[in-house]
């Protein structure tokens, strides 16, 4: 009867099971993570109606039960897993089972309540596996590209051969993504907005539309925080260290700062900050992720707008 007053619940995903634990019975059982061990986990947990449900972010292991327990009217939330280890280290739980960390989960969820977020719909999943697909097509690009230049010459051959082969997949990819968003009529309009801008490609608009869809929803120091690169304070009694940016969302700090390299050439709003700041005697790297941040908000102010780029824009 305690459970059902309002418990909450840890779910540790793996490939072949589902650890779960109950907060505060201290329940846990396992199920296959199988669409058989999927449906007796929902049916369960519907006549639980927990407060929440806890999972980490799992390299797209956790989607399917997530999705189906989301569809059942629970609230479910995905947590960055670095934001569960530090919890764990915090409390003293230094130990390590599918088990463990269930309970560690359920005990996150009750201390800590995690805003739940809407899931991705099945249309952004399937952009974002895209997405992903296409950063691991450029990883083994640069790997190859790399084992060319100390190569023997009779593996040269092959390497070359493999460049070429995924040269032409990673064509195909990025042909699907811009399938995908030109066949959705709001992604289309959101692409244009974002694709206005100078220093703006293909590649930032496609991560930014499926892992930044809070983009146009949140202020400045919102969406610069959430991304990662709003400086954060190191103070301490006397003590005031640098200001350093860390944490947010890496994928999307990572198109970020190469859109960024191409916006300081091509963009003269951009270009003359960056300038401005070095001269100021800012090093390279604290002006460009200055450029990054001003940037970012610059398209989050667009997309709340719905107006394309405008070199006068202020943020907001």
């Amino acid at each position: 009867m305690k459970d059902k007053l309002g418990c909450f619940v840890g779910i540790d995903v793996s490939k072949s099971h589902l650890d779960v634990a109950i907060r505060p019975s201290g329940k846990i059982w396992t199920v296959a993570n199988d669409a058989k061990g999927i449906k007796s986990l929902v049916d369960a947990l519907t006549d639980l109606n927990p407060l929440l449900i806890v999972m980490e972010s799992t390299a797209g292991l956790e989607m399917p039960v997530a999705v189906d327990l989301a569809a059942a009217g629970l609230n479910v939330v995905i947590v960055n897993p670095r934001q569960v280890r530090d919890f764990a280290r915090a409390t003293g739980k230094l130990a390590k089972t599918d088990r463990i960390d269930a309970q560690i989960l359920a005990r996150f969820g009750e201390m800590v309540r995690p805003e739940v977020r809407p899931l991705k719909d099945e249309q952004i999943q399937e952009l974002s596996a895209l997405i992903s697909r296409r950063r691991q097509i450029v990883d083994m690009l640069t790997a190859e590209k790399n084992r060319l230049t100390s190569a023997p010459k009779r593996i040269q051959k092959d390497i070359k051969a493999h460049i070429q082969w995924l040269e032409k997949r990673l064509d195909n990819v990025d042909d699907e993504i811009q399938k995908r968003i030109k066949a959705s009529p709001i992604w289309r309009e959101k692409e244009a907005i974002l694709q206005s801008v100078p220093g703006v490609g293909p590649v930032l608009t496609a991560s930014l539309l499926c892992d930044l869809p809070e983009l146009g929803r949140l202020n400045r120091r919102q969406v610069a925080a959430l991304v990662g690169v709003a400086p954060l304070n190191r103070d301490s009694g006397l003590f005031r260290g640098k200001r350093k940016v860390w944490g947010g969302r890496a994928n999307i700090r990572a198109v970020l700062y190469m859109a960024t390299l191409s916006s300081v050439r091509a963009n003269s709003v951009l270009k003359l900050f960056y300038n401005r700041l070095c001269g100021e005697g800012k090093p390279p790297k604290v002006a460009l992720t200055a450029c990054m941040r001003k940037l970012i908000t610059i398209l989050n102010s667009m997309i709340k707008n719905n107006t394309p780029w405008q070199p006068c824009l202020k943020t907001t």
